[in-house]
């Protein structure tokens, strides 16, 4: 069966269960939780016969057998026994909870999960169908899913920007579910690119790694990795449940990729004892960073860099305050010319996020040892923003709008670039001698400016007024915010 049509299958179920108030959240984590009941029974059988550690009872057979209340009340029970297993076991089923009240459609989706054989679907379209229902979760506004889901086009660029190599780590301390993981994955694995053993088992094991502090997202982040053959069923997961920020983990990685929550004050999310998730407003006292402050985002980029072999390579999505923000923000993007090679940056248009107002780019930086050399010799600017219009829905953002980009960016060799309308280079010495740093450059006039026949259909002129008033009202809350803390806002 192909990806399509599983996801259609699976998915078609989930119209019956919203007439009972199951969202789409809701029902893609119950479809985690019995789907990887279903693998792991599979796994058990002939030819594999692998341990699996589900306890006896609690496994995919114990849910077949029952029928009704009965089956409603196992369920509650296995959640809650698999979710104080060790391992991959306990992760996927962390405070799991049953959101299925009427038992009749619970059966059903057992039913609908057991008629297929899971393990004769091959990896790619188990991969594109599990990644296919985050994207519907994700187009689903009610949700909020969106928060956490990149546009894949964007991912696919900034990954064949940096061509992650075989045998080396990749890390994202925001992972979410897992979007950067799977299209770093699909890069190694694409067609022509044979892998030896060693290196199979490398991408299979020890690849990726990261962090995602809601629990909830990382169980489905766990399990688009397992259901892509990363990581073991009977394994230690490779993504932790903390906030990245909190501290430096110790580890290095060859390659970075990552889109940084947006919001610019941190906060650490924790879960109580009812199992929902309150957030304590935080400032992160770290002395690898180069400055404190309670931005979120600039305190991403530090510990990126700290996480950083020397060397390696990172590709992050940041929102424009980094790049012109006072203050704290001017120290620490001096210091990232300074100690890094900050040598593209990619500006890129509204309408690609869920999150509403959000104007972003895409810095790509390498890190170098630290031995008092300024490592930014300039930076290439491509303005993927003046006069382009996009929307969720309407005009969604293609890999072909990306494909000059990453042609101008040269990965074959970055070192030879040539300038064009839409990409330029900016020496370090210009960019440093900008108010506070500024890395804000834009060169390309608006036509919309002088001409009003040019402006944007009507939905994508709608579109850009609410993002741009919703960053206004992001800013003020962050003033109200500082003014009802007593702190100093630096802007």
């Amino acid at each position: 069966m192909t990806s399509s049509a599983l996801i259609q299958k699976i998915w078609n179920f989930c119209h019956t269960l919203r007439d009972d108030g199951v969202g789409y959240g809701d029902y893609l984590e119950q479809l985690t939780y019995l789907l990887f009941l279903k693998l792991a029974h599979e796994y058990a059988q002939e030819p594999y016969n692998r341990d699996t550690h589900i306890p006896k009872g609690y496994d995919w057979q114990s849910l077949k057998s029952k029928n009704g209340a009965p089956l409603e009340a196992h369920y509650l029970g296995v959640l809650q026994k698999l979710g104080k297993e060790p391992g991959m076991l306990g992760a996927i089923f962390f405070k799991a909870q049953n959101k299925i009240q009427d038992p009749a459609k619970l059966s059903r989706l057992v039913q609908l999960i057991d008629a297929e054989n899971w393990i004769s679907v091959d990896a790619d379209t188990k991969g594109d169908m599990y990644e296919g229902l985050l994207q519907k979760n994700a187009e689903d506004t009610k949700s909020g899913a969106g928060q956490y889901f990149t546009p894949r086009p964007l991912i696919d660029a900034m990954v064949a920007c940096v061509r992650p190599q075989p045998m080396k780590t990749i890390a994202d301390p925001a992972c979410g579910t897992g979007g950067f993981f799977l299209g770093a994955y699909k890069w190694l694995t694409r067609k022509g690119n044979k892998l030896n053993k060693k290196e199979k088992e490398f991408l299979h094991r020890s690849t990726f790694y990261g962090n995602e502090i809601v629990a909830g997202t990382r169980r489905l982040c766990l399990m688009n990795l397992f259901l892509h053959n990363i990581g073991e069923l009977d394994g230690e997961p490779t993504v932790d449940r903390a906030d990245a920020l909190l501290s430096d983990p110790g580890q290095r990685y060859d390659y970075v990729l990552a889109n940084p929550p947006f919001g610019k004050k941190s906060s650490m999310t924790f879960t109580n004892e009812e199992g929902e998730e309150d957030k304590d407003a935080l400032t992160y006292e770290r002395q690898d960073f180069w400055e404190t402050t309670s931005n979120k985002q600039l305190n991403f980029l530090q510990h990126i860099c700290t996480i950083l072999r020397d060397h390696g390579q990172a590709a992050v999505v940041l929102p424009d305050n980094v790049l012109f923000e006072g203050g704290a923000g001017e120290k620490i993007r001096r210091k990232l010319l300074e100690n890094c090679d900050v040598h593209t940056l990619l500006r890129l248009p509204t309408g690609l996020f869920y999150a509403q107002g959000v104007k972003a780019n895409v810095v790509f930086f390498d890190n170098k040892p630290k031995d008092g050399k300024v490592h930014t010799k300039g930076v290439w600017v491509y303005d993927l923003r003046t006069n382009k219009h996009f929307t969720l829905k309407t005009k969604s953002l293609k890999l072909d709008d990306l494909q000059d980009f990453i042609t101008c960016y040269n990965p074959d060799n970055r070192h030879e670039r040539t300038e064009s309308e839409r990409f330029k280079y900016f020496s370090y010495e210009e960019l440093i001698a900008r108010d506070k740093a500024n890395l804000d450059v834009f060169w390309i006039k608006d036509d919309t400016l002088d001409n009003l026949d040019e402006l944007p259909p009507p939905d994508v002129l709608a579109q850009e007024i609410i993002e741009h008033l919703e960053a206004a009202l992001n800013s003020f809350r962050d003033v109200a915010a500082g003014l009802a803390s007593g702190k100093q806002l630096n802007y």
